[in-house]
This record gives C-alpha cells, sequence and structure tokens, in this order.
C-alpha cells in the first residue's frame, strides 16, 4: 500500500503530523486519588523552588580579578585616629618610606583627651571589635560588608564624643598623610620629630625619667580613598599594658583594589594585619625602642572586584530546567510506584486464587 506523498497534504495536516504533544481523549483518561495527590505535592515543590530561583536571581555576588598595578607615581592617603594613653607633649608620630623620604607631621593633630577602656567599652567601637573577631573567623564574609556597604545597609560611626574630665590623661592623634606609594613605616613615640644632618630622630631625652605607657586604641586606620560603611581590619583595636618599655608593632600589607558596581566605581586599598608586642629591656637583650609601628608594604598585585548579576538567559534556562526536571522526575517515580503496586496486588491475587482453587479441590474431595 502506497503512502501518501507530501504534495497531497495540506501545509495543516503536515503541522499535524509534526505535533510531539499529541492530545488523548478524556474518555481514554483515568484520574485517580493518588494522581491527584502527586500531582498537588508536584505543583507545591514546582512553586517552592521556583520562588527560590527567583530570589538567587534577583542576589548579585562579588566577582574578584587580578593583574599588576602600575601605577607608581600617585600618592597614597593613610588615615589615622589612634588614642594614646600619653600627654601630647610626651609625643611624636611620622612616616619614614624605605627610600628614605621623611613625612613630616605637620598634617598631623594632637589634641588631649582622656583614655578610660572601662567606660570606653560603652561606645560605637565594641561594635567594630565584635565585627573584627567574626572577620578572622569567616573570611567569606569579606562579600557581605562589600555588599553591604554598597546598599547602605552600614553607616559610618558616629562621631566619637570625648568626655572632660578634670585630667586628660591621653592624646589623640588623627589627621591625614599622603605619602609616596613605596614600603614605610608610620610609628608613634617618644618626643617630636626632629631632622638632623645625620638623619631622622626623635627628642626625647626629657622625658627619660617620667613615666610613659602606650597603651592606646586605634579608632580608625585606613589607606588611599574610604568606602562608606565598609569596615578596616584595626578599626576598634585596643590594646592596654602595664609595662612602660613596650612595643607594639602592625605589620600591613597593602593591596590596591578598584571596586566597580553599577552604582559604585572607587579606587581603594584593603590591608591585612599582623600584629605583635613585647616588652623592651636592654638587660635582658630585648633590643627595640617603645613605641606604636606601622610597617606597610604595597602588594604589586591589585584586585579588581566587580558586582556580578544572573543572566536573564540563565535565569530562564534554569527555570524550565526546574519544571522540566520536576515533571519527569514525578512521572518516573509515579509509573515506578504504580508498577510496584500493580505487582504487589497481582501477587496478592493470585495468592488468593491458589487458595481458592486448593478450597475447592478438599471440598470435592
Amino acid at each position: 500500500m502506497r503512502r501518501p506523498s507530501l504534495k497531497n497534504k495540506t501545509p495543516i495536516s503536515i503541522i499535524k503530523n509534526l505535533d510531539a504533544f499529541p492530545k488523548v481523549p478524556e474518555s481514554y483518561v483515568a484520574t485517580s486519588a493518588f494522581g491527584g495527590t502527586v500531582t498537588l505535592t508536584v505543583f507545591i515543590l514546582m512553586a517552592l523552588l521556583t520562588i527560590s530561583e527567583f530570589f538567587v536571581y534577583q542576589d548579585t555576588w562579588m566577582k574578584y580579578e587580578y593583574e599588576v598595578d602600575r601605577d607608581f607615581t600617585s600618592k597614597l592617603k593613610i588615615k589615622i585616629d589612634i588614642t594614646v594613653a600619653m600627654k601630647c607633649e610626651r609625643l611624636g608620630a611620622d612616616v619614614l618610606d624605605i627610600a628614605g623620604a621623611v613625612v613630616a607631621s605637620k598634617e598631623i593633630k594632637y589634641d588631649s583627651v582622656s583614655f578610660d577602656p572601662s567606660a570606653q567599652k560603652k561606645q560605637w567601637y565594641q561594635i567594630l571589635q565584635q565585627i573584627q573577631n567574626r572577620l578572622r573567623e569567616e573570611q567569606s564574609l569579606q562579600d557581605v560588608l562589600f555588599k553591604s556597604a554598597l546598599k547602605g545597609y552600614f553607616s559610618d560611626p558616629a562621631p566619637r564624643v570625648d568626655p572632660t574630665p578634670e585630667s586628660q590623661n591621653a592624646c589623640r592623634i588623627h589627621g591625614k598623610i599622603y605619602v609616596n606609594k613605596v614600603a614605610g613605616n608610620f610609628h608613634i613615640t617618644l618626643g617630636k620629630p626632629i631632622e638632623t644632618h645625620k638623619g631622622h630622630a626623635h627628642y626625647a631625652s626629657f622625658i627619660k625619667d617620667e613615666v610613659y605607657n602606650f597603651s592606646h586604641r586605634i579608632d580608625h586606620l585606613s589607606f588611599g580613598n574610604d568606602v562608606p560603611g565598609h569596615i578596616n581590619p584595626l578599626d576598634g583595636m585596643e590594646k592596654t599594658t602595664l609595662e612602660q618599655n613596650t612595643l607594639f608593632q602592625y605589620f600591613i600589607t597593602v593591596v590596591p583594589t578598584k571596586l566597580h558596581t553599577s552604582n559604585v566605581s572607587v579606587d581603594m586599598h584593603q590591608f591585612s594585619v599582623t600584629e605583635r608586642e613585647r616588652v623592651v629591656s636592654n638587660e635582658k637583650g630585648n633590643q627595640g625602642v617603645s613605641g606604636i609601628f606601622f610597617k606597610y608594604k604595597l602588594s604589586p598585585l591589585m584586585v579588581r572586584v566587580s558586582e556580578e548579576h544572573m543572566p536573564l538567559a540563565a535565569f530562564l534556562v534554569r527555570l524550565c530546567g526546574i519544571v522540566g526536571g520536576i515533571f519527569s522526575t514525578s512521572d518516573l517515580l509515579h509509573r515506578l510506584i504504580g508498577s510496584f503496586v500493580d505487582i504487589i496486588c497481582f501477587r496478592f491475587r493470585l495468592a488468593n486464587k491458589d487458595r481458592e482453587v486448593l478450597n475447592r479441590v478438599s471440598q470435592s474431595e
């Protein structure tokens, strides 16, 4: 028997033959309570996964790329706000870089304040200490802080209001310093800095016999431009000691960072820090100079941080995968369970028939 040629078919009939979703008459379809339960469960699961996927589509993540930093000519800004438990006339702060250049402390301000660790624990920087402790435990929170800063979840801390007691026993050292982009050492030690023909020194001979203590609190320390809400590793750090000749050292690695998103585009600097403290004693062989030293170096690599968003096409593909996967999996499970139930029921009926036949044979005998 010959098949009809395509020339004798109309375009509509050709399209009908290509139908991959043929319709079954309702008279041939049988419904069941079990099938209805499975269908309801599938639709609920599908709705939950679709809503979850929609929230994933709305969310963003931070993408990190690394490249060589080729900017060597610009200046690097260091912003400081440190309170030391000594009077301002005894302290001096400045920067000495690896090339021998000295940045004078003319831009640094000295304000007499009070330093009381027990009272200060009630202020805003206690929250910063808790954040720093959590950052040390979970490095992945860096993404959270970046995204929270961009969306305005964190705000800058309220301006500090120092108490005005009768005796102000501490000095607040704050300001901005612009240095070359090379390794250097920002330090706070005894005496004001002076320049001589032999090099850099601090004039501290007139306070040798007085009691001094380098207990301190770092309210803020940052490199480069500020990002509102960004938490720096040393913000809120507090160190107290009962020893006079104590050397506090912070070894800092500064990483240039370019942050580019749809809302913010800024060049900033992140940094990691390792801290160390020890008592200086010439008798015990612990050489050194008491004070607070921030030894920083710049990383040759630059980090480019961008905010990534799931494309709409990827979201639609994932959504189709959820819907089709659930339908296919549920249909397969439904068929397997139905076949398993049919086999059990068939064996149960076969066993009943065997019993009936045996009963009839026994009755006939």
